[in-house]
């Protein structure tokens, strides 16, 4: 746990000073050396278009990063909002926002973002928008879920009765019960919405050049891909292991709160 916790901070931190770190301007073209191999000059080699990996890896770090995490955040915080709404607005609100999230849910995520993006156009307000509206079913359904069994709770019963509003009873009774379990939801949807933002990316709908991101570096170098394979390699386990260290991260909290809830 403690070296997953490490290059998760490692990672943050590489979206945070990434840009600072990197030696050369991404976006600096370079023809006479480009497809350099990994060398002194160049650590990681160059581009098709001659220009430095690794600074095109630090910078894009912050867009692939900052992205997940805002995209991951407003959907976490748009589906607690329908889970609340569900569990306490009566019948006909949970029936309306448990079928519009399975519909959503009826399709794989990535096919339809992918149209999503597709119809409005490439772009980075398409990519976002997109990957929320395809990102908050999940938090929905755990906030329902947990909402329910709350209902009949001593302390919520009280404080019906009391007169307190739904809207105090959600801020002071369920938001407490609900964000362990949707912290645990929010790191798995932060590493799955990286592999959307890189696959997006990778398929032309997401990030638009010359802005570095993991994704776009991987649809620049696909066409090199026998020749210089290192071009792709280098963003792909950029990926790969951010979004295992991430997981990783997500099991360990998850059975952290199941310990703590055995105990009690």
């Amino acid at each position: 746990m403690r070296s997953v916790a490490v290059l998760v901070t490692f990672f943050v931190l590489l979206a945070l000073i990434g840009p600072v770190l990197a030696p050369y301007d991404p976006a600096q073209i370079d023809i006479p050396n480009r497809l350099s191999s990994p060398g002194a000059g160049w650590w990681l080699g160059t581009d098709a278009l001659g220009r430095d990996i690794l600074s095109r890896l630090l910078h894009g770090a912050r867009w692939s990063l900052g992205l997940a995490f805002l995209i991951s955040v407003v959907g976490l915080c748009l589906g607690a909002v329908a889970g609340l709404v569900a569990a306490l607005g009566g019948r006909r609100a949970d029936w309306v926002v448990m079928r519009t999230t399975d519909t959503f849910l009826a399709f794989p995520d990535l096919v339809a973002a992918v149209v999503i993006a597709g119809v409005l156009g490439a772009g980075t307000g398409s990519l976002i928008f997109a990957l929320t509206v395809t990102g908050w079913m999940r938090y929905a359904r755990v906030a329902r879920g947990i909402g329910l069994s709350l209902q009949n709770r001593g302390y919520v019963v009280q404080a019906r009765l009391a007169g307190l509003s739904p809207l105090a009873i959600a801020r002071w009774h369920y938001l407490p019960s609900l964000l362990p379990s949707l912290t645990v939801v929010w790191t798995g949807m932060f590493a799955r919405a990286i592999l959307g933002i890189s696959a997006l990316g990778f398929l032309g709908f997401g990030v638009q050049p010359p802005i570095p991101e993991w994704g776009t570096m991987l649809l620049d170098a696909r066409i090199h891909m026998r020749s210089t394979p290192l071009q792709m390699i280098w963003p792909g386990l950029a990926v790969v292991i951010c979004v295992l260290a991430i997981n990783l991260t997500g099991d360990a909290l998850r059975d952290a709160l199941a310990e703590q809830e055995s105990r009690a």
